[in-house]
């Protein structure tokens, strides 16, 4: 399977990217993370329809996508690695993350997507989500393969 993580704004070097980095040589699948421009000038609602078409735009064909949103729904790592394996058994072979830039996402995102998830009711720096995200599709791969890393 192939991941993408569409995030608004930069990375650059960080903690967050050598954790990201540690994920991504032990994961079999691909995870490419590309960032896309951050969007300022204008009010908050501006930016995150400018935004908007970035990621959509960037959206491959075929690809089932989950947008991370504070409204999107609380799963665990088990029911989110069910769901990537359904994905997978219907022949789904890209599966795209959405991170959106400070202002979130717009309405837009949200409704193309095939999921909204959620992190939790706390805010967290969108570094740190990119790190956690990165955790977590190593993980989803874990529980999907029987690999012990995961315990529940």
């Amino acid at each position: 399977m192939r991941v993408l993580v569409l995030a608004i704004g930069k990375c650059g070097k960080s903690p967050e990217k050598d954790l990201i980095e540690r994920y991504k040589t032990r994961l079999p699948w691909k995870l490419e993370i590309r960032e896309l421009a951050e969007k300022r000038g204008g009010s908050a609602d501006d930016c995150k329809e400018k935004e908007a078409d970035l990621i959509l735009a960037a959206i491959p064909d075929g690809a089932k996508v989950v947008a991370l949103d504070e409204r999107g729904k609380t799963l665990s790592s088990a029911a989110l690695a069910s769901t990537v394996s359904d994905w997978q058994n219907q022949s789904i072979s890209t599966l795209v993350f959405i991170i959106g830039g400070a202002d979130g996402l717009s309405k837009r995102v949200r409704q193309s997507a095939d999921l909204v998830i959620s992190f939790g009711a706390m805010t967290w720096p969108h570094m740190m989500v990119r790190a956690m995200l990165a955790e977590q599709v190593y993980r989803i791969w874990s529980i999907i393969q029987g690999h012990p890393y995961h315990r529940e």
